[in-house]
């Protein structure tokens, strides 16, 4: 099979120009400051010294103005929302402690009030968050329930003009919570809000934890959640509230608010509709977690293929020692992970980009799909750093396992962020649910039973209506010409079809429900979540086709294209069963796929270190022994 060309040699600068796209000039600003010495990383550092190096190192980020980057002008802020985000996204290059604790304390923290908090709040709190002066929790996660926010247990029940926050019981106690452990003074709680003797669902509060001396508040218990498999730098912590009283001004109220007298008001009707709402304005934190696992996966590959290029094992019969990255087998460990890398990294640019340019006052609709695209893209990006550092851990063999040579750091550090902002596996359920329910306007309660439920009524005869009756599909198993692989309307129109076909089955499946809700739901989860991957999967490739298409640099761009199929032929690879159980592809087709796969390896191998070098890590975080010359 011939692989199209490709130019000798390319710029990674060129390649760079298109990576940075609209944020480039924040980009360059961010890798220069971190390329100074006091963000150094935290190799042989104990628990509090290593806490007390990024709380040292955040100050450092507070003396700049990107961390008002997101927030209100009329604050201090910077009103840019993308550029915030972005800056999030590389700090992702160094000490993700650091990325965590910034995205707690900026993010998480104040973002909920200047998102859920009117002007009493911004004016009293949002300069002193930017300028940490105030430092703060974001405290949703209770020991009982993490995916499940609705249900959390904790109260917030007004009284004599106040509310009283209480933890009724041990599975009510917030856990995890970042910034608890040592340096918060207030935490954001979210609770349920009761007034009157009648409950109007969960609501954040403004809850101070600490006084000025550090001393936890009356009725406010505080536990170190200790050493853990990665991120030490962040102070983790348990919080627990023992009938703790805060004045009515404490709610975070732009969704709901209780008047001096306790009558609740809200602009949202339904409660359920109030309380999706209220999260949906909180994606920020779990679309920074996406884009920082994709800063770290590029760390690990950039330490990797370098690696590569200089280990030597066995000889040819010649004589001459082979560097380990000319082998086939070990191309496959990396480049196919290099492709989806930079495949996502488009479709994280295109979601920030989404992000930053939606308004507050856009359909409904709209900011559904965009709370799916970012739910997906965290899922996609979270589980393909932990299979990709791990790749390039193996790749590195035993001097990959050593502390000093990076890569055992990022394998801890990223593990916890398949759950951390919402554990994957509910995530694709939510993005499935969001393809099926698109058809209903007024559909809220995602819980598995009220999902069965919603496929029994005339939705689902719509969607299959739709499907039906849609102009029957070009075949695309006819001829014999594997060039056809190289197309990449071809490979677009593969992917749409695989989405289409997958969740129209999941519709048919589900329109069962009415016996049993529940069983029948649980029954096809594996069918949803597959809806929910290969939705993602078409975005990414549409993302990186869009991206290829601005490229202005002839050289970058027609590597850029091969490296766009590789992403493409070797997602196809990934699901062959699929392909070929559904008649997609033929069993001669199925294999000229991989002997594709394998030809693009081989033709992108002389570039992978200008692939790797385009992302501009600052070469302090580069600088594992094994690499010495």
């Amino acid at each position: 099979m011939d692989v199209p060309e490709v130019p000798s040699k390319v710029d990674p600068d060129a390649l760079t120009t298109v990576l940075d796209g609209r944020w480039a000039e924040l980009r360059r600003g961010v890798r220069a400051q971190m390329a100074g010495a006091e963000f150094r990383d935290p190799v042989d550092l104990g628990v509090e010294a290593h806490r007390a190096q990024v709380l040292d190192q955040l100050r450092a980020l507070a003396e700049t103005d990107r961390p008002g980057l997101g927030f209100d002008p009329a604050y201090g802020g910077g009103g840019d929302v993308g550029g915030s985000v972005t800056s999030f996204e590389l700090l992702g290059y160094g000490d993700l402690s650091l990325m965590v604790k910034a995205g707690v304390q900026w993010g998480l923290f104040g973002g909920a009030v200047q998102l859920l908090g009117t002007e009493r709040h911004h004016a009293r709190y949002l300069r002193e968050i930017m300028d940490l002066r105030l430092l703060g929790c974001f405290a949703m996660t209770e020991h009982g329930h993490g995916s499940d926010v609705q249900h959390l247990r904790t109260t917030a029940t007004f009284t004599d003009g106040g509310f009283v926050v209480h933890t009724p019981d041990a599975m009510a106690q917030k856990e995890y919570i970042g910034n608890a452990a040592r340096d918060g003074r207030m935490a954001v709680v979210f609770a349920q809000l009761v007034t009157g003797g009648e409950s109007r669902g969960v609501h954040a509060f403004m809850v101070p934890i600490r006084d000025e001396s550090g001393a936890p508040m009356p009725g406010v218990s505080i536990e170190d959640c200790g050493p853990k498999a990665g991120l030490n730098g962040v102070d983790n912590g348990r919080l627990s509230f023992d009938n703790v009283r805060v004045p009515r001004e404490a709610l975070l109220n732009r969704f709901g608010d209780v008047a001096e007298d306790g009558t609740y008001s809200s602009p949202i009707e339904s409660d359920s509709r109030r309380f999706f709402t209220m999260l949906g304005t909180l994606i920020r934190g779990r679309v920074s977690v996406g884009g920082s696992a994709g800063s770290a996966t590029k760390r690990a590959l950039a330490v990797a293929i370098r690696y590569g290029e200089q280990r030597r094992q066995f000889t040819t019969p010649d004589g001459d020692e082979v560097v380990i990255l000319d082998y086939l087998g070990h191309q496959r460990k990396l480049l196919p992970a290099l492709a989806k890398t930079y495949a996502l990294h488009f479709a994280q640019e295109e979601l920030v980009s989404k992000l930053h340019d939606i308004d507050s006052s856009a359909p409904e609709e709209e900011q559904r799909e965009l709370e799916s695209r970012a739910a997906g893209l965290k899922a996609l990006n979270t589980w393909h750093a932990t299979a990709t550092i791990q790749a390039a851990r193996e790749a590195c063999g035993g001097a990959g396992y050593l502390a000093e040579n990076i890569l055992p750091g990022l394998k801890a550090d990223t593990d916890v962020f398949t759950t951390f902002e919402g554990d994957n596996t509910v995530l694709l359920q939510l993005v499935a649910k969001g393809l099926l329910t698109s058809y209903k306007q007024d559909f809220e309660d995602l819980s598995p039973l009220a999902t069965a439920r919603f496929f029994t009524d005339q939705v689902v005869h719509t969607l299959l209506e739709r499907t039906s009756v849609r102009k029957a599909l070009e075949s695309l198993t006819e001829g014999s010409d594997s060039d056809v692989f190289f197309r990449r309307e071809w490979q677009l129109r593969l992917f749409e079809d695989r989405e289409e076909h997958v969740v129209e089955g999941v519709a048919k499946r589900l329109r069962k429900a009415a016996s049993d809700p529940f069983g029948v739901f649980n029954a096809a989860q594996d069918h949803v979540l597959r809806a929910g991957r290969v939705h993602v999967e078409r975005l990414v490739l549409e993302a990186f086709a869009a991206a290829v298409e601005r490229c202005e640099d002839p050289d970058a761009r027609a590597l850029l294209e091969r490296v766009c199929d590789l992403y493409a032929l070797s997602a196809i690879e990934e699901d062959l069963a699929w392909f070929l159980g559904h008649g997609r592809l033929t069993a001669s087709r199925g294999k000229a796929v991989t002997a594709a796969v394998n030809g693009l390896c081989a033709q992108l191998r002389p570039h992978a270190r200008a692939l790797v070098d385009a992302f501009a890590i600052p070469d302090q975080f580069l600088a594992a022994p094994m690499l010495r010359a």
